[in-house]
């Protein structure tokens, strides 16, 4: 889930106050397309608006009489997904196309928000060049697509190589397990005294940053259907994978190799580490995101043009080097039509204009993404196009997708207080872990299978 700041939703409200103004009903034009995204809160960033914009144009051009109104939501994650669901809700308020977190489809889907897309992608054959793990992501429970994902990602260690030189630490580091990458930490904390030498999000405010990029990046390595049993249809408790991942993140802020837990517990922690803790140099190890690149580039928000030669990259490891060694997050969104759309055809004429193979190549280049369509992923121009992508894209043999499930974003939130519990030192890793499994209980029914 890529990181955003929260601030005020002016924005949002703006975007609100637009689609009802003079009592009018959103859909009410049949010549527009009402296009919800979010928009970074670094006003330093706006690739994502200018690629729309450059889009939109692309279409009004193809489909004269026909415009496309963009409205962004400039939000945290938590706080963009919570206005888009208030818009779906009622026609007035309804955008046709919003673009969609897909740890979070399943629950609109369910809240009856979003369109199934299956008769429009039964006639487009560039579905076909999809891979299946990404058409999946939008698959709903009832085996019926309500999203076209534009990309994913994969999740590894970034490492300061010239603070790891000042500690001894090897240019090439590679950890092998846990206690690897806890060692390193612990000797840039006595030999290069005032950087940070491990970050992992934690807690409630980073929201689905913490959980996926934090939790689940170590729970994933402890071994197999960690968080939900797929051939149970349970959800995981008592499991002891659990409590050794909380026991990683009591470790690194108790022997303080992490942040100090105000910082960490910041919302807008996401920004601050690659807009300030690794370009200046006060960081030296990053558990993050494969996107970090596009902030460093001249169309980024904090252009750093040392970055490709400062930073290393390294595979997380699973907990004790375990089969299969390696292991990663991936997520992604979606564009989506809503359910109270009143121009569905021309929302999909918008996406098909969207994923056309060179919009579909410009995208995955500007945002940073591992290509979800195999011919944008054997593109020259996609593969030289940013350092590092070849080893990100390398990852997608050994990543995890979340469980799809309606629950999930409950589950995720229950997971993030665990998380600060232990982070601030109110609850031990057992009693943070039992907490969570009183929570799962009652969230999911008791549809939940011990592994403990």
């Amino acid at each position: 889930m890529r990181p955003t700041a929260p601030l005020i939703l002016s924005a949002a409200l703006v975007a609100t106050a637009g689609l009802t103004a003079c009592g009018g009903d959103s859909g009410s034009d049949p010549d527009t397309v009402k296009v919800v995204y979010n928009r970074s809160t670094d006003n330093k960033i706006r690739f994502k608006d200018h690629h729309l914009a450059a889009v939109k144009k692309q279409f009004e051009k193809a489909n004269p009489g026909k415009k496309v109104e963009l409205i962004p939501i400039q939000a945290q994650d938590n706080d963009y997904a919570t206005k888009v669901q208030q818009m779906m809700r009622s026609p007035r308020t309804a955008p046709d196309l919003v673009y969609e977190d897909t740890f979070r489809i399943n629950s609109d889907i369910k809240a009856g928000y979003l369109r199934p897309l299956d008769d429009y992608l039964a006639k487009w054959k560039t579905w076909d060049r999809f891979v299946d793990t990404a058409k999946s992501a939008a698959r709903a429970e009832d085996g019926k697509t309500y999203g076209v994902p534009d990309g994913t990602d994969t999740r590894g260690l970034w490492f300061n190589k010239k603070i790891f030189a000042k500690a001894g630490l090897p240019e090439d580091w590679a950890p092998k397990d846990w206690n690897e990458i806890l060692r390193a930490a612990r000797t840039i904390k006595k030999k290069v005294p005032g950087v940070i030498p491990l970050n992992v999000y934690t807690g409630k405010a980073p929201g689905e940053t913490s959980v996926m990029q934090g939790f689940e990046m170590l729970l994933y390595g402890t071994g197999e259907d960690p968080l939900y049993d797929p051939a149970a249809k349970k959800w995981v408790t008592g499991g002891k994978g659990f409590e050794q991942s909380l026991s990683f993140l009591r470790t690194v802020y108790s022997e303080k190799l992490g942040p100090d837990a105000s910082d960490a517990l910041d919302p807008n922690v996401g920004t601050t580490v690659f807009s300030e803790w690794l370009p200046e140099g006060k960081l030296a190890i990053a558990l993050d995101g494969s996107w970090l690149g596009q902030n460093w580039l001249k169309t980024g928000g904090k252009p750093w043009p040392e970055w490709s030669r400062t930073l290393g990259q390294a595979p997380m490891p699973t907990r004790t080097g375990q089969a299969p060694g390696k292991v990663s997050m991936s997520g992604g969104w979606t564009w989506s039509i809503t359910a109270k759309s009143r121009n569905p055809d021309l929302a999909w004429k918008f996406i098909q204009q969207l994923q056309t193979r060179e919009n579909a190549v410009r995208w995955d280049i500007v945002g940073a993404q591992i290509a979800v369509r195999e011919d944008v992923a054997k593109d020259p121009e996609y593969l030289k196009s940013m350092p590092g992508i070849t080893f990100f894209t390398g990852l997608v043999k050994y990543t995890h997708y979340r469980p799809a499930l309606p629950v999930y974003p409950q589950v995720s939130s229950a997971i993030g207080e665990a998380m600060e519990a232990v982070t601030t030192g109110d609850a031990s890793p057992r009693g943070a872990a039992g907490s969570y499994a009183d929570q799962l209980e009652s969230l999911t029914d008791g549809a939940t299978v011990s592994k403990g």
